[in-house]
Order: C-alpha cells, then sequence, then structure tokens
C-alpha cells in the first residue's frame, strides 16, 4: 500500500461493489494507467479534452486512494482506475475491465523515477536505481510483486468483459488500439471512435506531447528537480539504466513466473536484449 494513501479509504475500498456500468482501469503501477484513463476520458467525452478546471483524479478517481464513498458518488457509467491484483479487484460479470501491461524492464525505470519524484510519500529522493532494482525485483514496492499482479489478469483474458492492453501496443499501434477500446465499450463508444475526425482528436489529445503539457491534470506536484509524472513515455528507456547483470536476473524471473503461460510473446525483443 503506497505511504501516501489513507488507511480507512484503501480499507474501504476492497468493500467497494462494482455496478455493471462500470468502467475499470487497471494496471500495475507505471504501466500506462494515465494514458489509459485520458484515452477511455476522450473517447466518452467524443475527443474533447479535460476542461482547464477539470482534474482527472475526480473523473477517474484511485479507488484505493479515495475510497469506496468517492467513487459510489459518481455518475453512471462510473470510470475508476485501481491498481489492485485481480484477486482483489471489486467483480461484477458485466462491468467492463481494460488492463494493461507494460513489459517489466521499462516498468522499473518509470516505477523508480515515480518513487524518487514523491518527496512527501517516501524517502527515496537520493535513492539509486540499483536500490529501487533490489526492491523491485523482491516485490517490495508499492502494490507488491509485478508478476503476481500481471499473470492473473493475463490469464483471464479470454474473458469478455476484460480488455487486455499492452503499453507497447498503443505506442505501435494507437489508431487500431483506440478503436479496439472503444468497440468493447460498447455501442455508444464503438460509434464515436468511428467518427474519423473524432477519432483524429482521440489520438492527438492523448499524446504524449499533449499530456506532458498538462503535467497538474495527472498528479500531485512533484519537486522542481524530479523527474515530471508524465516523464518520457517511451519504450526501451530501461537499456540506460539496468547492468547486464540486473538484465539477467530480471530477464530469469520473468522466465520462472511466467511458466505455463505464452507471456514471452509479449515482448520478445525486450528479453532477447536483456539476455544478450
Amino acid at each position: 500500500m503506497p505511504m501516501g494513501f489513507p488507511l480507512e479509504a484503501f480499507r474501504s475500498a476492497l468493500q467497494y461493489t462494482a455496478r455493471p456500468s462500470d468502467i475499470f482501469i487497471c494496471a500495475y503501477p507505471k504501466c500506462g494507467t494515465t494514458w489509459l484513463q485520458y484515452i477511455v476520458y476522450l473517447i466518452l467525452h467524443e475527443g474533447k479534452v479535460l476542461p482547464a478546471s477539470g482534474s482527472m483524479t475526480k473523473e477517474i478517481p484511485h479507488l484505493e486512494e479515495v475510497g469506496k464513498a468517492a467513487v459510489e458518488d459518481l455518475g453512471s457509467p462510473r470510470c475508476i482506475k485501481s491498481h489492485l491484483p485481480l484477486h482483489m479487484m471489486p467483480h461484477h460479470s458485466e462491468a467492463s475491465y481494460l488492463y494493461i501491461a507494460r513489459n517489466p524492464f521499462d516498468c522499473a525505470v518509470s516505477f523508480y523515477h515515480h518513487t524518487r519524484g514523491f518527496a512527501q510519500h517516501y524517502d527515496f529522493v537520493n535513492g539509486s536505481f540499483d536500490e529501487f532494482f533490489e526492491c523491485f525485483l523482491l516485490g517490495e514496492v508499492d502494490f507488491g510483486d509485478y508478476f503476481a499482479n500481471l499473470v492473473p489478469w493475463y490469464k483471464s483474458r479470454g474473458q469478455d468483459n476484460i480488455l487486455f492492453l499492452t503499453y507497447e501496443q498503443m505506442k505501435a499501434q494507437p489508431l487500431e488500439t483506440i478503436c479496439s477500446i472503444g468497440s468493447f465499450l460498447g455501442a455508444g463508444a464503438a460509434a464515436v471512435v468511428r467518427d474519423r475526425k473524432v477519432l483524429k482528436d482521440v489520438i492527438r489529445n492523448s499524446s504524449y506531447d499533449s499530456m506532458s503539457r498538462d503535467q497538474q491534470r495527472w498528479s500531485s506536484q512533484r519537486p522542481d528537480n524530479m523527474p515530471a509524472f508524465v516523464r518520457k513515455g517511451q519504450v526501451g528507456d530501461w537499456l540506460n539504466y539496468f547492468s547486464p547483470d540486473q538484465a539477467l536476473r530480471l530477464a530469469d524471473k520473468f522466465d520462472e513466473r511466467a511458466h505455463g503461460t505464452d507471456l514471452k510473446t509479449l515482448w520478445p525483443e525486450v528479453l532477447r536484449a536483456a539476455r544478450d
């Protein structure tokens, strides 16, 4: 549990009762949750950006941070962000669950900068990547072990009410991914993304350049000398941080935890690079 989250809010989140119309945006931390939030918001608002006076944390609140009462006050359909693992997620067979996964190497780097940047929550402003890597590998970070979150969601991806996406897929094929999200969210959203002008607006307004200009809409204030919340949005930045030994250790853990699945097919190039 993140140190900055109120304990009672976190506890009450686990008691939230999902509705059939709920839309859950799910991920392990630093895997593209904010990006997916905004894409969903844009689709549901016909490509129109969040007003200057608006707040994404209010439009699509983080369940574990605000608690169930704040979410229950939302109009329908409720859009809800969560990093909970599948077995703790409020469930309804008719609710919609979008899950976004990111390769663990880039996730670890992004998570490292995220943790450094919240000085009010963590004593890690001067922490090194080497130190963070050991915590990440052991699952001793916010929301626990990366693989414990990813694998159950991946195994459940064939269910009708779960749409499994990857960060890398969204980067490489934004148009196709946005169309698949629209189709998944129902007839109204599907009609929205069939409008070519609106689809272009969604793509443009959810781009890295657009989101990086509006940092104040995504998160709490971060110190001036810390990385921005929307930092780089790159695939492959991990190569600038990992030592060969670290890359091999995480690749070995990936093999161990992905055993019995075809998770390797998601990021074959990354895993090859880690072993080179």
